[in-house]
């Protein structure tokens, strides 16, 4: 399925909003390929292996960068050869279209 999120902006979420439900959140995934949903549908993640400590770590800070131009921001966490990388709404505690519009940007990098 070809995806036209990572072209979309994140809009800024002040809360006061219920999070997407569970079978949206599963429909939406489609269009991330490579990221996986919480059993709780609460957040979606993808991890990445690189060759070495560095390639990862300037992966992280790729995803940071991206993530501060859009004012949405994950979790990363890196390592020897790895990067994983999480995002929800920390506002309503669960997913919203822009943790998918930033999980398209970041499958573009």
């Amino acid at each position: 399925m070809t995806s036209d999120l990572h072209r979309k902006t994140c809009v800024p979420c002040h809360g006061g909003i219920a999070p997407m439900g569970a079978e949206q959140a599963r429909a939406m995934m489609d269009q991330v390929p490579g990221w996986t949903l919480s059993e709780d549908a609460r957040l979606i993640r993808r991890s990445l292996t690189f060759r070495n400590f560095m390639e990862a770590q300037q992966f992280a800070t790729e995803v940071g960068s991206l993530s501060e131009a859009e004012n949405h921001h994950p979790d990363i966490r890196y390592g020897w050869a790895y990067c994983t990388v999480t995002f929800y709404t920390h506002k309503i505690a669960g997913l919203h279209e822009n943790d998918f519009i930033m999980a398209a940007k970041v499958n573009r990098l």
